[in-house]
Formats: structure tokens, sequence, C-alpha cells
């Protein structure tokens, strides 16, 4: 399906740095919750089904990629507010997309 551009200028990508990690029990998918904070548009939280790729310890302070413009998705008791984009592997692993330079928390990507 084909999207024009004024469909993709809808889509509010930015850039984030994920600030807490905890473990996520009652996600029906190995899942994190995280904080990620996108500098003059706040703290956020998300679920990720990262857990195969990262530990806890390695994501506190990496930066990465979200969509922040999606209405809020329950997830078990928890709300997931930005989606964090990543690539699927042939496993359906996700590896995340980050910028190759550390940049302004809540820069546009375009």
């Amino acid at each position: 399906m084909m999207i024009t551009w004024d469909d993709f200028a809808k889509i509010e990508i930015r850039v984030g740095t994920i600030t807490e990690v905890s473990d996520f029990p009652k996600a029906k998918k190995p899942s994190y919750q995280l904080k990620i904070d996108f500098g003059e548009f706040g703290t956020r939280q998300s679920s990720a089904q990262i857990t195969a790729m990262y530990n806890k310890e390695e994501l506190i302070g990496r930066q990465v990629i979200a969509v922040v413009n999606f209405p809020p998705k329950q997830i078990a008791n928890f709300f997931s507010e930005c989606l964090v984009l990543g690539v699927y592997t042939d496993k359906n692993d996700v590896v995340l997309l980050q910028p190759d330079r550390k940049i302004e928390n809540g820069w546009k990507v375009g």
C-alpha cells in the first residue's frame, strides 16, 4: 500500500534516551517496560519486546527512535505511550534503531 507525503508528515518520530527499564511479567510475550526522555516533549513509557537482544543494564542511557503520536495502548496493566522502532531479525527478535551519534532528545526524524 502506498502512502502520501502528507500521510508520512503526520507521524511524529523522535529521538529519546531510555532512563528506566523494568521487567514486565504480565506481558504475553517477554517484554520490558521503558521510560524514555524526549526532552521538551517529556518522558513517555513504552512496552518493548526486546528481551532476547538486550539486557536491562545496557539499555539505560541508550538513545532510541520512537513514534510519539500514537494514542496510549493498554498492555495488561500498563499504558504504552510511544512505539520504539526496531528491525526484526530472521528469528523475530528486535534490534533497536538509534542515531549513529548522540543528539538532543526530542529531535525529529524525517
